[in-house]
Parts: C-alpha cells; sequence; structure tokens
C-alpha cells in the first residue's frame, strides 16, 4: 500500500492551510513519528541473544530478500527495511475506500506531492470506522480494511513492522517487494497504476525468488495461489463491468439499485462454483462474508485493473525494458496512457 506521508513538515504546513483536514493530517503525522522513534536496527536484534528466536529467523530473511530485492529486481538500495518495529497491533494502517452507490469508481481525495488517491489511510482502526461511517451516512458505498505496511516513498527510511512478517516468508517476500516497487516509480494521481506496477513487480519478484530455492512444492503452491487470486480478480473485473454498464445506461435508479443487488448475488454463487474449481480452497471466503458494495469492487480494482497488460509488458521485454516503458507511460496524458495499456493487454498485443 501506499502511504500519504512524504516529510512531516510538509503535512504540518499542509493542514495549516486547511483546518478541516488538520485532524487527519495530525493523525498521519503522529502515526508517522511513532514508526521513528520506535525503530531498532536489525543487526541489533539479530545480536541480541534474549531476542525472540522466531522474529530473529524473519528478520534474518527480510535481509536476504532486501538483497535479492536489489540485485536481482532493480529495487533502490536504502536504508528501508533495516529498521524493525513492532507496533502490537495486526496492521500498520486501515484503509478506507468509497464510491457511489451507483458508480464503480472509487472517490479520491488529494494530497500535498501524493496527488489524489482512490483510498485515505489512517493508523487508528477507530479513527478510519469513524471516517467510513461518515461517508456512508452520506450515501455512498463503503468498506474499510487493515494494510500490514505502506510505503513513504523512500523519503523516510521505512521499517520492517511485525504487520508484514506474521504470515511467513512467501508473504514477506511480496510485501517487501511491492513497497519497495513503490519507492522505484510512483504515478501521480493515478492509483491504478501505481499499485498494478507494484503488484507486478511483486509478483515477478516472488517467484523469481522461489524459483532459485531448491523448493518446487513451496513454488507450485505459490504459483496457485496467483492463479486463484487472478481468478478472483477476474470474477470481480465481469461483474464490475456489468455494473458500470448498467449504471451508465437510462435505465430508472431503482432498477439500477435491483440489478445491483442481483449482480452481488451472482458473484457470490460464481464464487462458489470457482472455489470448487480450486478444489475446496477458501482464499477469499471472508471477502464473501462481508457486505458488499461499489465501494468492496474498487478495493480490489486499484489494485488488479491493470495487472494484465503490466504483466505482458514485463514478460514480453523483460524487466530493466519493463521499468523504462511504466515511467515512459507515467509521462503520458490520461487517454493516451490508457491507450498504451489496452495495447499491452494479452489479447490485443502490439509493439508501441
Amino acid at each position: 500500500m501506499l502511504g500519504f506521508l512524504r516529510t512531516s513538515c510538509a503535512l504540518l504546513v499542509a493542514a495549516a492551510l486547511s483546518g478541516c483536514a488538520l485532524p487527519y493530517y495530525w493523525q498521519a503525522v503522529s502515526g508517522q513519528l511513532e514508526l521513528l522513534r520506535k525503530r531498532t536496527p536489525i543487526d541489533s536484534l539479530v545480536a541480541d541473544p534474549a531476542f525472540d528466536a522466531d522474529t530473529k529467523t524473519m528478520l534474518q530473511q527480510i535481509a536476504s530478500l532486501r538483497q535479492f530485492a536489489v540485485t536481482r529486481l532493480l529495487l533502490p538500495a536504502n536504508d528501508s527495511y533495516t529498521t524493525y518495529v513492532d507496533l502490537g497491533r495486526p496492521y500498520v494502517v486501515w484503509n478506507v475506500v468509497a464510491a457511489d452507490r451507483l458508480s464503480v469508481d472509487p472517490e479520491r481525495w488529494c494530497f500535498p506531492f501524493a496527488g489524489c488517491v482512490a483510498y485515505r489511510g489512517y493508523f487508528d482502526r477507530a479513527d478510519a470506522e469513524a471516517f467510513r461511517l461518515r461517508l456512508e451516512s452520506q450515501g455512498l458505498d463503503t468498506f474499510a480494511g487493515g494494510s500490514g505496511a505502506y510505503s513513504t516513498l523512500g523519503y523516510f527510511a521505512d521499517p520492517v513492522l511485525n504487520t508484514m512478517i506474521g504470515g511467513g516468508e512467501e508473504l514477506a517476500a511480496g510485501i517487501l517487494f511491492h513497497e519497495l516497487a513503490h519507492q522505484k516509480l510512483y504515478i501521480r494521481d493515478d492509483s491504478e497504476l501505481s499499485e498494478g506496477f507494484a503488484t507486478t513487480i511483486e509478483e515477478y519478484g516472488v517467484e523469481l525468488w522461489l524459483s532459485g530455492r531448491d523448493d518446487p512444492e513451496a513454488l507450485d503452491h505459490y504459483r496457485r495461489r496467483i492463479e486463484r487470486r487472478a481468478d478472483f480478480a477476474a470474477l470481480v473485473a465481469e461483474h464490475r463491468a456489468g455494473l458500470r454498464a448498467m449504471y451508465a445506461s437510462d435505465a430508472s435508479e431503482a432498477a439500477k439499485l435491483a440489478f445491483k443487488a442481483t449482480v452481488f448475488a451472482a458473484m457470490r454463487e460464481a464464487y462458489l462454483i470457482l472455489r470448487e474449481r480450486w478444489g475446496g480452497a477458501g482464499d477469499y471466503d471472508a471477502w464473501f462474508e462481508q457486505p458488499l458494495n461499489n465501494a468492496t469492487l474498487a478495493a480490489i480494482s486499484t489494485y488488479r485493473e491493470h495487472l494484465p497488460a503490466l504483466q505482458q509488458r514485463l514478460r514480453r521485454v523483460g524487466l530493466a525494458q519493463f521499468y523504462t516503458d511504466v515511467e515512459a507511460l507515467a509521462t503520458l496524458p490520461q487517454a493516451e496512457r490508457a491507450a498504451r495499456l489496452q495495447a499491452w493487454q494479452p489479447a490485443l498485443f502490439s509493439d508501441p
């Protein structure tokens, strides 16, 4: 996930210029300062015989993953992820996403430096829930979910967090590669392309890392999990496209709302079929157990909308050229950017 912070001073100045935004900026500054204050060098923790052995093992693995990220993925070599913070909670931030009840496109919030983004992050879950409820009271569809990591885009030396390493090496690798990719390239005012780029590097990087280990079972497990993730994203995209078409039609509001309810019911049924095809794997059971609305769809699409096109381009040209191509893509006007991404789609591949 992308953090909304660049420097504390900049945020404080921005807050002073916008009184109504002061509480939001203040919690952002306070949350970032907490991370900076609690950082401990990983080397000193690894050398401490009293430090938790399991955590020590994971932090040693993180050091290896950082080196892999720099040498094999060409990601930034800096002081990020050389320190550790145990926040004592399951997530570092909670993100709020909102959409009009008759739109699948997320609301956008604009910030100094970071530009306009499709979610708003809080270091405190209660603050996130309060903001979500306020948006819901305005008639918007809403979603709030926790994130194990976020990036300050290299302006701070981001620490490893306990929220990043609790799921094991494979998940920790994905988080690390994803967040370092945000430091490599951030596309202002385009959350979908920024997150799609980082997710592309994440999945490519984890597979490359696993391919270099003598553990074919782990590699096969990861590939099957990524296949399920892609199937789930395709399911969401298909039903989101149907909703988009209906919302843009001349049908009455009542008809659109009725269709919306039908689509979410159909999506749940389609997931049960997909789950059977997966041999009963319930990767997304919890997602389907929550109330579904336009915001829950938008939260998934922010990360997955451009993934097929970006992955195809990476496969076609290799990593170094891929970075060059996406950097060039980020400079294009929105219409040209969309056309280029469309040309990169697997079924329509050309070589512009």
